[in-house]
Formats: C-alpha cells, sequence, structure tokens
C-alpha cells in the first residue's frame, strides 16, 4: 500500500468514526464540509499529488477519487439514517394522515371452502339440506352400515386411522348418510361436506386429509334418472354451462348398480388437447374422474329400518381437492395445505 492510499484509508476511518456520534443535520455538513470542502482535508491531499514520488503520480486522481465515493456514500447513510431518526421523533408526536399508509394484506376465502360453497348453494337451491356430522365415528357406522363387510380391504389398519377397535376417524362423509336415515323417515335429500381421513402416502394426488362431499335422495320413485340430471347440473354449476357426464360401470359395496362419474375436462372442453398439445388436465382423454356414485344398497336401507321395496334412492361421493385442482388447473394437491400466500392470492 503506498503512502497516499494509507492516508486516505486513515482519513476514512476518521470520518467512519465521527458520523457515528454525528446527531443532527449542523453537524453532519459541518463534517462534510471538513472532509470534502473546498478547503477540507480531501482537497488538501489534492494539492499534495505533486510532491508524490514519480511512480504515484499518475495513478493519484484515480485512488483520491475511490476514495471521495466512499466517503460521499458514508456521509449519505448518515443523511438517510437522521432523516428516519427524525420522522420517527414526529410521528410520536403526532401523526401525519398525509403519509401513504402501508398496503393492506386482506384474506381470501380458500378454493376447498369456494368450491364447497359453490356446491352448497346448488344443493341448496334444490331444496337440500346440508348437514355436517362427526369426524370420529363408529365402526359400525363408517363400515358395518354401509354394507362393508368385515374381511373388506378397507377395514385394514394399513387404510384407517383406529383410535381404539370400534372407533376410526371416518374414511368417508357416508356415515353421515346413516345418521340421517336413522333419525328420520323419507323422503331425505341431504348433501354432507366434510373432512375425510385415510392412510395414504402423501404424493401430488392423495393426502391423509381431504375434503368430500356426499350426497343422498331416498323417497318413492327414485331412479338413476334423477342422479344424472342432478350431477350434470352440478358440473354446469361448477365448470360451466357446456360440461356433460358420463357413468362407468364400477363397484360400491353400498351401492348397486354403481358407477364413477366422469365429467368433460374443463381446461379442454373435452377435445383432449389445447392447441397443438395435449391436455395436461385430463391426460388427452378428454374427460376426468370426479367420484363414484350409485342406487343405495338394498341392504342399506334395511340397516336404517327402511323398506327397499317401498322407497329407494341414490347416492354420491366426490373429493373437493379435484374439483378445486380441475377449477384452477393444479398438478399437485399438497399446495392447497402448505398456506402459501401467493398460492392464495392467485387463487382468490
Amino acid at each position: 500500500m503506498t503512502d497516499l492510499e494509507t492516508n486516505l484509508s486513515a482519513l476514512e476511518g476518521r470520518l467512519t468514526a465521527e458520523l457515528a456520534g454525528v446527531a443532527d443535520e449542523r453537524a453532519l455538513e459541518e463534517l462534510r464540509v471538513r472532509y470534502l470542502g473546498r478547503s477540507g482535508e480531501v482537497t488538501t491531499i489534492r494539492r499534495g499529488i505533486g510532491a508524490l514520488p514519480p511512480q504515484e503520480r499518475p495513478n493519484a486522481g484515480k485512488v483520491i477519487n475511490a476514495a471521495v465515493e466512499r466517503m460521499e456514500s458514508a456521509l449519505a447513510v448518515a443523511v438517510h439514517r437522521l432523516g428516519n431518526a427524525q420522522l420517527e421523533s414526529q410521528l410520536s408526536e403526532t401523526i401525519d394522515v398525509t403519509l401513504p399508509g402501508p398496503p393492506a394484506r386482506t384474506g381470501s376465502i380458500h378454493p376447498i371452502r369456494r368450491v364447497m360453497q359453490d356446491v352448497g348453494r346448488y344443493f341448496t337451491r334444490l331444496g337440500f339440506a346440508v348437514l355436517q356430522g362427526p369426524e370420529i365415528e363408529t365402526d359400525a357406522n363408517n363400515f358395518d352400515a354401509l354394507n362393508i363387510p368385515p374381511d373388506h380391504p378397507a377395514r385394514e389398519g394399513l387404510d384407517s386411522f383406529y383410535l381404539r377397535p370400534d372407533l376410526v376417524l371416518r374414511t368417508h362423509t357416508s356415515p353421515m348418510q346413516v345418521r340421517a336415515m336413522r333419525e328420520s323417515g323419507p323422503p331425505i335429500a341431504i348433501i354432507v361436506p366434510g373432512k375425510a381421513y385415510r392412510r395414504d402416502a402423501v404424493d401430488a394426488r392423495h393426502l391423509y386429509q381431504f375434503h368430500q362431499v356426499e350426497g343422498l335422495m331416498i323417497g318413492s320413485d327414485i331412479h338413476f334418472g334423477h342422479l344424472k340430471g342432478i350431477l350434470t347440473g352440478m358440473m354446469r354449476e361448477l365448470f360451466g354451462p357446456n360440461q356433460e357426464v358420463r357413468f362407468r360401470p364400477s363397484f360400491f359395496p353400498f351401492t348397486e348398480p354403481s358407477a364413477e362419474i366422469d365429467t368433460t375436462c374443463p381446461g379442454c372442453a373435452g377435445s383432449g388437447t389445447r392447441g397443438d398439445a395435449t391436455c395436461r388436465t385430463c391426460g388427452g382423454s378428454g374427460w376426468i374422474e370426479i367420484g363414484g356414485s350409485g342406487m343405495v344398497h338394498p341392504n342399506v336401507l334395511r340397516e336404517v329400518g327402511y323398506d327397499p321395496e317401498k322407497v329407494a334412492g341414490w347416492a354420491f361421493g366426490c373429493g373437493l381437492e379435484r374439483f378445486a385442482m380441475v377449477r384452477y388447473e393444479m398438478n399437485d394437491i399438497r399446495e392447497f395445505v402448505e398456506n402459501t400466500p401467493s398460492f392464495l392470492e392467485q387463487t382468490a
């Protein structure tokens, strides 16, 4: 390090030390003049360039200018600090209503709650009651009354959360159908939104806690056509007026006949493509699966004291996360539970 650089470094150090003790703008200006003014210490150093060794002179101006920039930066920081201190002092005495306030971050309805409300509005317009029930259920209500025998795979410990041998975190919202039918005779028209629990490995499509909505209608002269009309209307309520619904034969212990429910993909309007690419929402099939349905099994009706010779009914169950993933074009169900503000703002 040359003598010039040593002197400038020492000068910067003294300035930094004195700036730390400056308490007002007048003292700060006096400090600036003393170091950087026309008769200041930096000017004195500039005037001494001619006395430097010949090899240091060509680079002296550059070295001094760099030091001046650093000192001016330190002064600017001190000016900002004093300005903030003065503002805080003023605000402590009075409130300046002309100052802009910080932007407010407003909350929004969670996308799952929004879908649940939309489904609820549709069914209440049709005269359905909205019921909720306990998330801890008896083994009998969760399985036995729904025609799910003890040897059914769903009753094994790997699929359900058992709290004790006769109590389980409900694996679906269907137990409320049993409770409603036991408490009231037909006709019945209800939906049951709520949480359900299964011991699924968490991945892009599965959570161990999720939301379902069950629908149940029991009465005389109820048939599968009523179910198709109701679900077609629900899909059009959620995704638009051009939705279609199809039923694929399936098996569920509590319904007979049973069917998986598909609806035309809202992302590609059922075409399977978007532009020149395959639709990511439906994988190119043009359809998405939304849940299961069917006519209530006679054994379930007998279990709750109904006569299957006199009444019939249909039921369906759909995952609300699946609805929301399709509506918001999401590929990972875990985003619903990660509480990321940016995600909630995008889906507000």
